[in-house]
């Protein structure tokens, strides 16, 4: 049985930093000796550019190619599309095609797990498995939902932000319910946080003692910095870019978070299991 975890990066709301999230998360957990994968399942490939793609359209295969081949049920060699990156993780890029995928879903059967499928031939290959949603609750970000184990919820203290996450929690719920329902919330993670504004103190208060009762909000916060804005340019994660900044050391401990959550579910499993 593999013992490699898939998290969905998700939040309909975009700009809220997700592709950042993943990026750095994910390197951050490779460098921790992890072996990671990250999936880029959003068509305007902004997770496949932050690694230094400068045109993802040229790529032969991509996460569409083989999502179309999986539901054709055409060969798939194992690890086609794979692009192994500098920074010690591996990456399934994505560009406009996957567009086309999105509409081609609904027109097909057992539609909500062709993603899935495809993680589950390369999972035993990887400790975590990262997927960069695109910003909406579409097909392709369903097919997330049920291909992952988890999800992690960036969100800005932003009023506007917030008042979205009641309806991603209800599509998480519905999920769960109807389709995967091993699915859990990791947390909610709070980014490009400005603790000097007097409103994002207002609403990071109210998100932890409001949702945070009921849904775990990262003791991690993400600081705003331009810094983190500008590695997507250079193709770089902020650990290259900005190792002995503020963002690098947020990131760092959020992988730690991430790494107990882990081990506090396989602690968990292992001692009902003994009973």
């Amino acid at each position: 049985m593999s013992h490699c975890k898939v998290i969905a990066i998700a939040n309909q709301k975009g700009g809220v930093g997700k592709t950042t999230t993943t990026v750095n998360l994910g390197v951050g957990l490779a460098h921790s000796g992890y072996k990671v994968l990250l999936i880029d399942a959003d068509p305007q490939g902004s997770l496949t550019v932050s690694f230094g793609v400068k045109k993802p359209d040229d790529l032969d295969i991509s996460l569409a190619t083989v999502m179309s081949a999986l539901i054709n049920d055409e060969d798939l060699a194992e690890g086609a599309g794979i692009l192994h990156q500098g920074e010690g993780v591996d990456l399934l890029p994505s560009n406009i095609e996957l567009s086309g995928m999105e509409t081609r879903l609904f027109n097909i059967l057992n539609r909500e797990y062709v993603l899935g499928d495809y993680v589950d031939m390369v999972r035993k290959n990887y400790d975590y498995i990262l997927i960069d949603c695109m910003p909406s609750l579409g097909m392709m970000t369903i097919n997330a939902l049920v291909a992952a184990d988890s999800v992690i919820i960036p969100s800005q203290p932003s009023f506007l932000s917030a008042k979205g996450l009641n309806l991603l929690l209800h599509s998480i719920s519905k999920v769960k319910r109807s389709i995967n329902p091993d699915l859990e919330i990791d947390g909610i993670l709070l980014t490009m946080v400005d603790s000097r504004t007097k409103n994002a103190k207002y609403i990071i208060n109210a998100l932890r003692n409001g949702i945070g009762q009921r849904i775990k909000v990262f003791e991690t916060e993400i600081p705003h910095s331009v810094h983190a804005a500008e590695c997507s340019l250079v193709g770089k994660s902020i650990f290259s870019y900005d190792r002995n900044g503020k963002v690098a050391a947020a990131y760092e401990a959020l992988a730690k978070e991430v790494k107990s959550i882990e081990r506090a579910t396989q602690y968990r499993s292992g001692h009902d299991w003994v009973r």
